[in-house]
């Protein structure tokens, strides 16, 4: 029996992490078809490069900074009950290497390669898991303190903090030290619009993106015996909340529709496994409603240029995300109980705070030491040539 729960459990985490694992293409595209045309390739081609340096950079140093566990022993012990640490790795690896996925839209059509693939292995190896143990494995001793304080530890399910939130306040941290695209905003206070090249590609990423989430969230449970339906219909409710708020603020703008149902979920990570799905439904629908209002705001008026919107959707809407956790988790919004608002805001706050400090420290160490922006000539040819030397759609083909 034991070697079948072994077994049952393994097979969970490992689909739950092929799963997230295909989230990164609903990443690619999504950046894919809203940059322009000749950034294209290089959407595709970074999405894949900062999974393989993330991996390294997780398994020989970020895993062992959040969870004191490493690999460097015999093949025969790391095979001990059907390889489930190897597979639980395995699936917090596609959590970690989601952080510069989310940067990657932020800092599209004008970052330089290499340094990005540095700055990867930098916040894979050391950021994200320094705050990642905190919360996950009560490292610094925070959740004690909280606990003592707050009657509750700082509570995230699946990350609405741990990831959104920090891969979003990180990408804030990048794109003000990148500057905006050329031709974004004029010295007379002109704006510039640069629509995407393919809302149909655009559209597939946040449909790859919504469907994987399904196992994001579920399979955070991390044991067969611990899986929720509740966890799985919260996680449709605020889908369909983020949905239908961002249709309605944003005016049936298809960009603003297909970012909304990830606005939802990105919410509803830290407290899925705890509210009830109206609660869920409203955490979404606020969720949807802050990333159209945010995004307006972040692009309009105050010349952000965050290219997807990560901030406002993976920053603002995680941390909100955090916060809505401690208040419809309660048992007195028709939640499970057993957490605590001040807790929280406190770990949010946390999180938040490590995320833009760290984000600000590596981009702007490489700035001064490398650079980490393509000069005026290799952006107006776009990231495609400049990087790649070849387009996402060659005007003429050689053949016989």
């Amino acid at each position: 029996m034991e070697d079948m729960k072994s077994g049952n459990d393994v097979l969970f985490v490992l689909l739950g992490a092929i799963m997230v694992l295909a989230m990164h293409a609903g990443f690619a595209f999504l950046e894919l078809g809203t940059v322009r045309k000749k950034n294209q390739v290089n959407a595709l081609v970074k999405i894949l490069a900062d999974f393989a340096v993330s991996t390294l950079a997780y398994f020989f140093i970020g895993y062992i900074v959040a969870y004191g566990a490493n690999f460097f022993t015999s093949a025969e012990q790391l095979a001990q009950k059907s390889g489930y640490e190897l597979v639980k790795f395995f699936f917090l690896l596609t959590f970690a290497a989601a952080i510069p996925a989310i940067v990657s839209g932020g800092i599209a059509e004008r970052a330089r390669f290499n340094p990005q693939l540095a700055a990867t292995f930098m916040l894979v190896g050391f950021i994200y898991p320094f705050f990642e143990g905190i919360a996950w494995n009560g490292r610094l001793g925070m959740q004690d303190w909280l606990t003592a304080a707050f009657g509750a530890p700082f509570h995230d399910f699946a990350g609405s903090v741990v990831v959104h939130a920090v891969g979003g306040w990180i990408a804030l941290a990048a794109v003000l030290l990148l500057g905006a695209r050329h031709g974004r905003y004029s010295k007379e206070g002109r704006i510039a619009a640069h629509p995407p090249s393919s809302i149909p590609f655009l559209a597939l990423g946040a449909w790859i993106l919504t469907v994987g989430w399904f196992g994001f969230n579920v399979m955070s449970a991390q044991e067969i015996g611990k899986i929720s339906g509740l966890v799985a219909v919260n996680s449709l409710m605020a889908m369909v909340g983020g949905t239908l708020a961002a249709l309605w603020m944003g005016k049936n703008d298809p960009g603003f529709v297909h970012n909304g149902p990830l606005a939802g979920l990105v919410a509803i990570c830290a407290g899925s496994d705890l509210m009830h799905p109206i609660g869920a439904l409203l955490t979404g629908g606020i969720a949807g409603g802050l990333f159209v209002v945010m995004f307006t705001l972040t692009q309009n008026r105050w010349k952000i240029d965050d290219v997807l919107g990560v901030w406002p959707l993976h920053g603002l809407c995680g941390a909100w995300g955090g916060i809505a956790a401690g208040i419809f988790g309660l048992k007195a919004f028709g939640g499970l109980g057993g957490v605590s608002f001040m807790a929280q805001l406190c770990g949010t706050l946390l999180g938040v705070v490590i995320a833009f400090a760290g984000g600000y420290a590596v981009y702007g160490a490489l700035k001064k030491l490398t650079g980490i922006r393509l000069d005026a000539e290799e952006e107006f040819n776009g990231a495609d040539l400049s990087i790649h030397r070849i387009t996402a759609t060659p005007e003429r083909e050689s053949g016989w």
